[in-house]
C-alpha cells in the first residue's frame, strides 16, 4: 500500500510540474505581433509611425493634441527593450514603444482590429508601422 500511495503522490508532483514548466519556459511576448504585413498593438490595432519624429531619438515629436489624436504604444512598468524594440521617455513623462527607433502611435479614428484609416494622414506623415 506504501508503495502504490507513494507512486500516485510521485505522478501527481511530476505532472503539476509539467504543467508548472510549460508557463514559465515561454519567451516574453514583444509589444506588437504582425497582421496583414502591418505591425498592431495587443488590442490587434493597427500602428503608425510618423513622419516628424526621428528615428532613434528617443523622443516624440507627437505630444498633447497630436497625442490625444495618436496615443502611443504604452509600455508596462516592467517592460525592458528586446529586439528591434526600445523604450523612449514622451514629453509627459510616459514611456512609450518604439520599433527599429520608430515611436509606435494607434489613430483614433481606426475602429476595429485591421482598419488603417489613419495611413497617408497629414499629407503622408502617418505611416503604417512595418515589420
Amino acid at each position: 500500500m506504501k508503495l502504490l500511495s507513494a507512486s500516485i503522490l510521485a505522478a501527481a508532483l511530476l505532472a503539476g510540474c509539467g504543467g508548472m514548466s510549460n508557463k514559465t519556459a515561454s519567451a516574453p511576448d514583444t509589444p506588437t505581433r504582425t497582421a496583414d504585413g502591418v505591425l498592431v498593438g495587443p488590442n490587434g490595432m493597427t500602428l503608425y509611425t510618423f513622419a516628424r519624429d526621428t528615428a532613434g531619438a528617443g523622443t516624440s515629436a507627437c505630444n498633447a493634441q497630436c497625442a490625444a489624436n495618436w496615443p502611443p504604444l504604452p509600455v508596462a512598468e516592467t517592460a525592458k527593450p528586446m529586439g528591434g524594440y526600445t523604450i523612449i521617455m514622451r514629453e509627459d513623462g510616459k514611456k512609450q514603444w518604439a520599433y527599429k527607433g520608430w515611436p509606435l502611435y494607434y489613430w483614433t479614428k481606426d475602429s476595429k482590429p485591421g482598419d488603417k484609416t489613419g495611413d497617408g494622414v497629414l499629407n503622408g506623415a502617418w505611416k503604417v508601422a512595418r515589420p
